[in-house]
């Protein structure tokens, strides 16, 4: 494993307490390629991943190499500029795996060269994906939209005769996301045809997310789903500035078209069962044009296939 790998390793030890900020981590490595010191951002409010691997580190930190994977902050937040202590560590050079994002937090890169500080900028897929909801929140104030689906081969997302399109372990993966989402969301079509309860049940859950319904109401009486009513980006812009960062869209193909028409689908995760439908609704309505996705992985889950997209890479 690369040290840069490693310090993407070790940041997902943060997954959960640091939020509404990101998770980072840190790797200090001495002149004859030890590794003397390592951290993490722990929790919100506490010193951040590289500044927790210095303190590790101690005298041995001056200069070695510092691998980030994310660049180092530049600002006065609730702890000082890790910048400035990367610096007065004596860090010879750093390894950054992506940057800030974050207009008031960015700067740290240059911050560092004209200290005198060698700086790489990697840039890695992987460090910006780990932190992909909370960047395009900060950067572009709404929240970063999943959009889930299960399908059949035949593109449907209804089988006559079944409740479910898909298996059980695919079913239980639903649920983790949900479990690691912000919020999740239906359309009132759903609403009527399902009356999903849309929490995450079955495994470990921090938080609930909030469980919202897009559309027009009214809800049907008893139902704990919260109604937006509002033009999409206009909700969405009001969920960010709620604290929201990540949307799990699980609406049928009415409210999915709308998205994706708004350009506001972030990343797709297709769940395709090994099944034929031969009628039903489609996973999506006509749009405007074709949507070009990025970064197009697929794995097993079960018997299913789970084909995971980016319309926008973090």
């Amino acid at each position: 494993m690369s040290h840069l790998a490693r310090a993407v390793e070790l940041a997902e030890r943060g997954r959960g307490t640091t939020h509404p900020n990101p998770v980072v981590g840190a790797v200090v490595v001495s002149p004859a390629g030890e590794v003397v010191g390592e951290g993490w951002h722990e929790r919100r409010g506490e010193p951040h991943g590289e500044v927790n691997a210095l303190r590790a580190a101690g005298d041995r930190a001056r200069g070695a190499t510092l691998y980030v994977s994310m660049e180092p902050c530049a600002h006065h937040g609730t702890t000082p500029p890790c910048a400035d202590a990367v610096v007065e560590a004596g860090i010879a050079k750093v390894v950054v795996g992506s940057r800030d994002p974050n207009p008031e937090a960015a700067g740290g890169v240059e911050h560092l060269q004209a200290a005198g500080v060698e700086v790489e900028l990697v840039d890695s897929f992987e460090a910006r994906r780990q932190n992909e909801a909370w960047r395009t929140w900060v950067s572009g104030r709404r929240p970063f939209v999943t959009y889930k689906v299960a399908a059949t081969l035949d593109g449907r997302v209804t089988v006559p005769g079944a409740r479910w399109v898909t298996g059980e372990e695919s079913r239980r993966l639903v649920h983790a996301l949900r479990a690691s989402s912000d919020a999740v969301a239906v359309g009132m079509g759903t609403v009527r045809a399902d009356a999903p309860r849309l929490d995450a049940r079955d495994v470990p859950v921090l938080h609930q997310p909030r469980r919202l319904v897009f559309g027009r109401g009214p809800l049907p009486e008893g139902s704990e789903l919260e109604l937006r009513s509002g033009p999409l980006r206009e909700e969405l812009e009001a969920l960010a500035a709620e604290g929201v960062q990540s949307l799990l869209l699980e609406g049928g193909p009415t409210l999915a078209t709308a998205f994706f028409a708004e350009g506001l689908v972030d990343k797709v995760l297709l769940f395709v069962a090994p099944k034929i439908s031969g009628e039903g609704p489609q996973m999506l309505g006509e749009l405007a044009g074709p949507i070009a996705l990025v970064r197009a992985t697929a794995r097993l889950v079960g018997d299913d296939v789970v084909i995971e997209a980016y319309v926008n890479e973090p």
